[in-house]
């Protein structure tokens, strides 16, 4: 499995968590809390965890397209909830 991780600090780590997982359950199955969530996506696997700040996601997928897919997908839908923060992308590593 290939794994990457990013994160981002905002005061509403929790809130933006679990509307994802709200979104993402529309489609997928979907586990949350308001401090960890997981989506089980087609491509891979989104694991998301909410402390204090600081919104971590960390994504695994088989094979290099199905992880630019997943980190594709993830990080336009942050950008997306978190309009307020004004984030532009998300850095990976």
């Amino acid at each position: 499995m290939l794994r990457a991780t990013s994160s981002f600090e905002t005061e509403r780590a929790s809130r933006y968590l679990q509307a994802m997982c709200r979104h993402f359950a529309h489609k997928v199955p979907v586990n949350y809390d308001a401090s960890v969530g997981t989506a089980d996506m087609p491509f891979g696997l989104l694991n998301m965890e909410a402390a204090g700040n600081t919104l971590r996601f960390e994504i695994e997928a088989a094979d290099d397209q199905s992880l630019a897919r997943l980190k594709y997908v993830v990080e336009a839908h942050i950008v997306r909830f978190a309009f307020r923060e004004k984030l532009k992308k998300l850095d990976w590593y």
